[in-house]
């Protein structure tokens, strides 16, 4: 995505870059894309689609929340915790003393 796509549902269009002819439009249509093997649809994702040949650009904007939402660690601790490791008597190889 370049920085030539104005702030999304304005009024304005873009021409196209795949046809000679079109202008390409703010729309909202279906995203899809693969995560890992699933499939995954979002609607109404804001995208400038051409009026002519139907090329689709999505919203750089939008595809960049969309990625912090999808990211593998999104929600989880950036902090590794590391629990100390405690002796398990039953355990083979591990031997007890007595206490005395």
């Amino acid at each position: 995505m370049s920085d030539r796509f104005p702030i999304f549902g304005s009024p304005a269009y873009i021409p196209c870059g795949n046809c000679p002819a079109g202008q390409m439009h703010s729309q909202h249509v279906t995203y899809f894309t693969w995560l890992g093997d699933q499939l995954i649809t979002v609607p109404d994702f804001p995208a400038w689609v051409c009026d002519v040949c139907g090329r689709r650009e999505y919203d750089p904007r939008a595809l960049n929340q969309l990625s912090l939402i999808l990211a593998p660690n999104a929600g989880k601790s950036t902090r590794k915790h590391s629990l100390p490791r405690r002796a398990n008597p039953k355990r083979k190889g591990s031997r007890s003393t007595p206490a005395g």
